[in-house]
């Protein structure tokens, strides 16, 4: 009991002073659960990361829990997760509940909030781009995806894309020379393993039907948020167009309330996936936002918990690193195509607009200010541009 004990405790340190993103995440973590307290060594890290990034769902979070797991078993990896969530989940769901009820399109602060997000997207995508896609034909690669999500706007475009880039990935990456790899020492069995995945695979089947039949809206809500966790490769930015597609047309909230919440979720640390407790809150209170939450969480737990045996000797596996370059040269695309539709068309309405985005991304990508001093400086000048513009 001790041992969960410290790692809540840990986890929810973590939880309140992680700013910055999937990427400062996992340095938080390298510097916490490595360097300072040695829970696993360099080469076990470097494994765990691998495997969360190759996994759909929220990385950061994915590899929080497999550390809590490794360290604590099944109960270790909850109450990782819980430490390193809660703080953001109860920031967001206070946010919704404020907001409920109020005129929020017209509000200047709003409206700057809206520019944040503009900024915050374009800094993903340059980091992103520079890295996943260095040559020619991953640069293709995230131009289809890009073309085929701007102009084939269905709840199944995302999930296509990454699939035939996967296959793409597949066959011209496939002779990629593997890294180093060394044994995780994982707490449960390959039959554990097997279950949660199917437990994974089966909800994402049976939740579709269910919602048919029972015309219910807490199972319209699960299957939405375990569907977006399930099928999100590229962390919590990439979630946004998945989510406004499925919300925003449907009438569960407005353009203006979602991309509020977003640039809400820029000032807040911890794992971007909590962005599903504002949606969650605005549509049903704190229950839907707790729902919204769980669900959206459930299959990074299922993944991670029915991969991680398994993980050793399939990152071995040249053909599966190859699939998963293609992938992450279409999240760039995915990326692009989010910039402009939903963020861009929504919140840059002007000159003025435009000048205040550029100088947000200014000052998170050349200043190197933290992400909180952006949202502050969005909601004061979207406020000021409300007044004067």
């Amino acid at each position: 009991m001790k041992q969960l004990f410290e790692i809540l405790i840990v986890s929810t340190k973590l939880g309140l002073t992680s700013f910055g993103g999937p990427i400062a995440h996992l340095g938080y973590f390298h510097e916490e659960y490595v360097r300072k307290r040695r829970w696993l060594d360099e080469q076990g890290y470097a494994n765990l990361v691998a495997l969360c990034q190759f996994l759909p769902g929220p990385a950061s979070s994915q590899v929080g829990i497999g550390v809590g797991v490794l360290r604590g078993g099944l109960l270790g990896g909850i109450f990782a997760f819980l430490g390193f969530t809660i703080p953001s989940v109860i920031a967001l769901i206070l946010f919704a509940l404020i907001l409920n009820g109020m005129d929020i399109g017209n509000a200047g602060w709003i409206h700057g909030l809206k520019i944040v997000a503009v900024a915050v997207v374009a800094h993903a995508i340059l980091g992103m781009a520079q890295k996943l896609t260095p040559d020619l034909t991953r640069k293709s690669i995230a131009l289809f995806a890009l073309l085929a999500t701007l102009l084939w706007q269905t709840a199944f475009s995302q999930v296509g894309v990454i699939m035939v880039a996967a296959v793409v990935g597949f066959f011209i990456y496939k002779e990629q020379k593997e890294d180093t790899s060394s044994s995780i020492q994982f707490p449960l069995s390959r039959m554990a393993a097997f279950v949660c995945l199917g437990l994974f695979f089966g909800l994402l089947i049976f939740l579709p039907i269910l919602r048919e039949l029972t015309a219910s809206n807490w199972v319209a809500m699960f299957d939405s948020f375990y569907r977006s966790g399930s099928l999100v490769f590229g962390g919590g930015h990439v979630v946004l167009p998945l989510l406004e597609r499925e919300f925003v047309p449907s009438g569960w909230l407005s353009k203006e309330e979602f991309l509020a919440g977003y640039g809400a979720a820029q000032a807040v640390p911890g794992p971007l996936f909590t962005f599903a407790a504002y949606i969650g809150a605005v549509m049903d209170g704190w229950a839907g936002g707790l729902l919204a939450t769980f669900a959206i969480f459930l299959p990074a737990f299922l993944l991670v918990l029915g991969t991680l045996p398994f993980w050793e000797s399939l990152s071995r596996n040249p053909k599966i690193k190859g699939a998963l370059m293609g992938v992450n040269a279409a999240v760039v695309g995915i990326l692009i195509s989010a910039l402009y539709t939903p963020i861009w068309t929504s919140s840059i309405l002007g000159p003025m607009d435009f000048a205040f985005a550029a100088l947000l991304f200014s000052m998170l990508a050349y200043w190197k200010l933290p992400p909180w001093v952006i949202v502050i400086t969005g909601v004061i000048g979207g406020y000021l541009i409300g007044l004067f513009g």
